[in-house]
């Protein structure tokens, strides 16, 4: 995802907020920020929305779209796995 100038001094999507806090941790955050050089407090002052999105964070929110993304994936995954086994057990 490409964040537009429209976006940038302004809190998340609330959508988007909330997407983010169901599919990732604070572990996330952490390794999300250790490579982006954007501090943890920012990144989760972002996400949940009492700091604004800027140019310099947005970097760091990219990455945690890209992280959120897999992870969905792989609850996905799992959950599929777990309904199979439950249901060989009904």
């Amino acid at each position: 995802m490409k964040f537009n100038e429209d976006d940038f001094g302004k809190p998340l999507d609330e959508r988007l907020s909330i997407t983010l806090r169901r599919n990732t941790s604070k572990d996330d955050y952490a390794n999300v920020a250790s490579r982006t050089s954007v501090s943890f407090s920012t990144i989760r002052d972002v996400i949940y929305r009492t700091n604004s999105l800027t140019k310099g964070n947005s970097k760091a929110i990219q990455a945690l779209i890209r992280v959120a993304f897999d992870n969905s994936l792989a609850k996905q995954l799992q959950a599929e796995g777990d309904k199979k086994y439950l249901n060989r057990l009904l």
